[in-house]
């Protein structure tokens, strides 16, 4: 007797049971993803075409990616994109995985963008202070076009891939890509801006260990740690900040909600900062803090 050949139907359940059963979260959603990345097709189509047989070839492949999974690699270096913004970025170990929590910052700088306006003399000038995988920074150039944007990172790797996912979506010219640590790459260039935003290094260190293996296993330590109580770069970011913000600009940088009053409480020490406040994050979380450079005297 001649056994059933497998169809995408039946390979995605014994699959989904076989990932619940490995503890593995959203099974279901994994199985999809990735036959669907095997086939070189999107979800749906697996869903119009459920009975379709799949050949052996095609269930090496796919089984091969479930090892991976199984080793807890993150889905999104195995299929090696990412969607933030409604954009699809390229992502690999060199880079975090952008989350969905850190479009707060995208829609933050859009508004403040938005009420600065603009004049033939000077285009809003942005600085996404540790951009990764150039989410924030090319998210904003697709969104508005009349800004100056520069995105730093202390990996050259992700430079390397936030400069493919510029020209992916076709915004290389609008944005100065620079390698170097914090402000290093700026210091004495003469460069202050209107916008600063940063989603820095803000895990805890003494909380490290206890993150998902996805996490603390995959995704590079450099852009996770933020050493004792995770407010290292967040107070650094601070104080720093205001030697590279204009009058009237604003800095904005997330973290984890119970840092959040801890730095506000780090601005209250430095007069030139107003307006501060902490702002929750689509889960109703707080989830990013800003402040506006308020001179003395001004």
């Amino acid at each position: 007797m001649v056994p059933k050949p497998w169809t995408i139907k039946s390979l995605l359940d014994i699959t989904t049971d076989y990932l619940k059963k490995k503890q593995i979260e959203s099974p279901r959603l994994n199985a999809e993803v990735l036959l669907a990345n095997q086939l070189s097709i999107d979800r749906i189509a697996l869903y119009l075409n459920f009975d379709k047989p799949l050949n052996e070839s095609e269930i090496s492949g796919y089984r091969l990616l479930i090892k991976r999974r199984l080793r807890r690699e993150p889905l999104q270096y195995i299929t090696g994109v990412q969607e933030f913004w409604s954009l699809e970025f390229l992502v690999d170990s060199r880079v975090l995985i952008p989350r969905p929590e850190s479009e707060l910052l995208v829609e933050l700088a859009i508004d403040r963008i938005s009420s600065l306006g603009t004049r033939e003399d000077h285009w809003p000038r942005i600085l996404d202070l540790g951009t990764g995988c150039g989410a924030l920074a090319i998210s904003l150039a697709k969104n508005i076009q009349e800004i100056r944007i520069w995105a730093t990172d202390i990996s050259p790797g992700a430079i390397e891939i936030a400069r493919l996912n510029a020209k992916r979506h076709g915004v290389s010219d609008s944005i100065k890509f620079v390698e170097g640590d914090l402000w290093e790459p700026l210091t004495n260039q003469g460069k202050t801006f209107d916008i600063i935003l940063s989603n820095p290094p803000y895990i805890a260190s003494e909380e490290y260990n206890d993150l998902p293996p996805e996490v603390c296993d995959y995704e590079p330590m450099l852009a996770l740690k933020g050493h004792e109580e995770g407010m290292y770069f967040i107070e650094k970011i601070i104080v720093e900040g205001l030697d590279f913000l204009n009058p009237e600009g604003w800095i904005m940088i997330e973290m984890a909600p119970d840092q959040t009053e801890k730095a506000l409480k780090i601005m209250e020490q430095i007069k030139s900062y107003g307006e501060k406040s902490r702002i929750k994050d689509y889960s109703h979380l707080y989830r990013v803090v800003t402040a506006k450079n308020i001179p003395p005297g001004s």
